[in-house]
């Protein structure tokens, strides 16, 4: 098969990267559709993988303010035509599916989320503290995209979903069914458990409001416990000025650091909604306990009462009462580790390579 992957934007680092390097391991012959491509922030050794840009990658500053330029992605996924592709697969948050294919290409949308700013406008805009004016200019616009969106969406053959909640956005957003295959996570081969546990609560992850590491830092403070916080972002000076003493911030953490980091955690606190979360299932596959947020991925990745245990709202008084209930001695790590494996990279590559030769030969035949 001639395959050919496609990924929004290629300019920061996270979980929708995570995904598309192990895409990119299972198809290497494949080239990489982007719109903008900046290379100094991504990793060396992507730049050996044969990557394309959109004509957006020569707009003035895209690749330090992309979202700013969010009118221009639709018309510019809308103009690549990639039919000449046996399959075509998006990895997609923004507007990457509005790509064109032709009848004897099959294109199957790996499916982050529907595109947050789009179907989630106002909760988006409030969090990154978008003026009120600004916001209500914006939104006839907004409704313009929705309905684009949606058509994009009709010309996808297949969507699979990264989780549960996702799964229920492309079908309220997008009228179509889609199936279940969870993001890639390093587990047999990174994490380990080790004997003993130290008696810190741990955050992980970019430090900016929608993760709402201030709960964390907050429930933390007021019941005096250690909590320490890795991880950098522009959330930190914020989060500094509310902290107590018992909370240490460390900064950027290597990769290398971070399974002892987790394995050495009395319990790993996961206070934002995530489309899906890898963070709780690392911590996880290193045979430590959850806290999280009841809502989003937590919900397909910790089993309560087994592997973790939730708070109901998101508040610090909510997060304040699990962690004045949570008993560490209830939750074995063999249990974490088994319920990680689930999630393991293997299992990822099985199932999609499984689910593209399934449609590739129903299109076919």
């Amino acid at each position: 098969m001639k395959i050919a992957l496609v990924h929004d934007w290629m300019n920061q680092i996270g979980g929708a990267e995570d995904v598309l390097e192990v895409m990119t391991s299972m198809y290497p012959q494949a080239p990489i559709y982007t719109s903008i491509y900046a290379p100094e922030k991504m990793p060396p050794h992507w730049q050996t993988w044969d990557i394309h840009t959109l004509w957006i990658d020569k707009l003035p500053k895209i690749h330090d303010k992309h979202q700013a330029y969010f009118p221009f992605y639709p018309l510019a996924w809308a103009n690549l035509n990639l039919s000449n592709y046996d399959v075509v697969i998006t990895n997609k948050s923004g507007f990457c599916h509005g790509i064109q294919t032709g009848p004897k290409t099959l294109h199957v949308c790996y499916c982050l989320t529907p595109t947050r700013y789009v179907w989630h406008y106002d909760a988006y805009m409030a969090r990154e503290n978008v003026s009120p004016l600004l916001r209500e200019t914006l939104r006839p616009f907004i409704q313009v995209l929705k309905r684009w969106d949606y058509r994009a969406a009709q010309r996808v053959n297949h969507f699979i979903a990264i989780s549960r909640e996702v799964q229920q956005r492309i079908q309220t957003y997008y009228r179509r069914d889609s199936v279940i295959i969870y993001p890639p996570v390093e587990v047999e081969s990174r994490f380990r458990p080790t004997s003993q546990h130290d008696d810190y609560f741990l955050s992980v992850g970019r430090l900016i409001p929608y993760k709402r590491v201030d709960l964390a830092v907050q429930a933390c403070t007021q019941l005096g416990l250690p909590l320490k916080v890795a991880g950098r972002g522009r959330d930190l000076e914020r989060l500094q000025a509310m902290a107590g003493p018992t909370v240490e911030f460390l900064g950027f953490v290597p990769d290398e650091e971070l399974p002892e980091l987790f394995a050495r955690a009395k319990a790993f606190i996961f206070p934002g909604e995530e489309d899906f979360g890898i963070t709780p299932v690392q911590a996880q596959a290193a045979g430590r306990p959850v806290i999280a947020y009841r809502g989003g991925g937590a919900l397909d990745t910790v089993i309560e009462g087994k592997t973790g245990a939730f708070f109901d709202e998101p508040s610090v008084a909510s997060l304040v009462q699990t962690l004045k209930n949570f008993d560490v001695d209830q939750y074995r790590s063999q249990d974490c580790r088994e319920n990680a494996l689930r999630f393991d990279r293997a299992v990822f590559e099985k199932q999609l390579q499984e689910y593209i030769q399934q449609w590739w030969k129903d299109l076919w035949n």
